[in-house]
């Protein structure tokens, strides 16, 4: 009965570990200016609004879009400053980035896409 607990116990934990929110890549993308790894963690379009500027992006836009705002604002600190309830739905985020000597407030929305939580929207604004 033990080693069926354990079965059971270790393929939920399995199963409930797949759907998480990427939140460590995308707080590591930020971290290294690494525009490709965020936007992998989103939908095939994302919406991506920097600084006022909003389009509807394939992942391959996206990049070379938050990738400019990289190399105009070129940082390495990243934090979270809130974290939503995880919904069927999706969920969202709020964090800090700091880059080319300014501060702005990342604000991303998750959609679950399957068992997966993907990147439906990223704004960048001013703080």
């Amino acid at each position: 009965m033990n080693l069926l607990y354990a079965v059971l116990t270790s393929l939920i934990m399995s199963i409930s570990l797949s759907g998480d929110v990427p939140y460590s890549a995308i707080e590591s993308g930020f971290e290294k200016n690494n525009a490709k790894a965020i936007v992998a963690q989103g939908k095939s379009k994302i919406i991506i609004k920097i600084l006022g500027k909003e389009g509807v992006y394939s992942q391959q836009q996206a990049a070379l879009v938050l990738g400019d705002f990289f190399k105009k604002y070129s940082g390495s600190s990243f934090d979270y400053m809130f974290k939503g309830k995880e919904s069927s739905d999706g969920t969202f985020a709020i964090g800090n980035y700091s880059g080319g000597g300014q501060k702005f407030r990342v604000t991303i929305h998750f959609n679950k896409v399957g068992s997966d939580f993907k990147i439906e929207s990223l704004t960048i604004e001013d703080q």
